[in-house]
């Protein structure tokens, strides 16, 4: 906790607190000062509770109602930094592993802390890959939406409704448990996704095709018409690959922010990660990529971008 002590006493130059990696604050109030420990460019919200004018005082809080400037958590997952185009994942930086990486191997970075073993890389992928089909019930909910129900309106209520069909997700300090739902969110995730787009467009469901990649499978369940098997455009399937390892994982965002809030509750995954897809449906977070889709629709063509 922060050190109170006389003002007159506890001068200090800025040489000496550094030294101390402390933050020297003196209350004018009382003409006491302190001194709050910084860890990693922050100092504790709680430390500010010890400065205080006496017993009745509850003390000093801060305020920051947008979060501009306040860190709520410590990531060994995501550094980030967008002015410098720095965006590392466990450490590795996005170039190298949009260049040689896959999508779940980048997953099971992200969840694990280490890239996987060719052994351990077979055996992530055939958990996700057949884990990816949904229960029949699921497709009698989308198909209750209205025909014009927005996708994402429709991908937040199935990801909610999941935790009905997997009662063991309650067990949250169970680690094989957690490790299952992790499995069947990555799994299930793009089939949701996929029957809500094709729901909105009034097209059949197309199950997933297990002998695809995580992303070929994602685009036969978008774009499959009466074709007996559908072969993804190679092109099309390494950039989509590649978009979802860039987006895998921002830093503490909105929707991060959302399910870590929702989270802290101790709910199942399911609930926590439907708060998440609430949060990213908006159009300053997620939302945002929709309107810039909508600007190149109205864009239309080249000889339009001047204008």
């Amino acid at each position: 906790m922060p050190r109170s002590t006389d003002a007159d006493t506890a001068k200090t130059t800025p040489a000496a607190a550094a030294g101390r990696n402390s933050l020297s604050v003196v209350d004018n109030r009382t003409g006491k000062s302190y001194d709050i420990p910084i860890d990693s460019g922050t100092i504790k919200a709680i430390e500010l509770r010890e400065i205080n004018t006496g017993p009745d005082d509850f003390g000093l809080m801060t305020y920051d109602p947008a979060f501009t400037n306040t860190a709520h958590c410590k990531s060994r997952i995501t550094m980030i930094d967008g002015d410098k185009g720095i965006l590392n994942y466990r450490g590795y930086p996005i170039e190298q592993l949009a260049e040689h990486s896959t999508y779940l191997e980048t997953a099971y970075l992200i969840v694990n802390g280490e890239l996987p073993t060719r052994r351990q890389h077979e055996d992530w992928v055939h958990d996700i890959t057949h884990h990816t089909f949904l229960h029949e019930n699921m497709k009698r909910l989308i198909e209750a939406f209205r025909y014009d129900a927005h996708p994402m309106g429709i991908l937040v209520s199935t990801v909610g409704a999941l935790s009905t069909f997997y009662s063991e997700a309650k067990n949250i300090f169970d680690p094989i448990a957690r490790r299952q739902q992790a499995v069947r969110l990555i799994a299930k995730m793009p089939t949701l996704a996929a029957f809500a787009y094709r729901a909105s467009v009034g097209l059949p469901f197309v199950y997933p095709d297990n002998d695809l990649s995580y992303t070929g499978n994602f685009l036969a369940m978008l774009f499959k018409m009466a074709e007996s098997k559908y072969r993804p455009n190679p092109v099309l399937e390494r950039a989509l690959d590649v978009l979802f390892i860039l987006h895998a994982d921002h830093e503490q965002n909105c929707s991060t922010l959302a399910m870590r809030a929702v989270g802290s509750s101790h709910p199942d995954p399911y609930s926590a990660v439907a708060a998440a897809v609430a949060a990213l449906y908006g159009p300053l977070h997620g939302g945002a990529n929709e309107m810039v889709l909508r600007m190149l629709k109205e864009i239309a063509s080249v000889r339009n971008v001047p204008e």
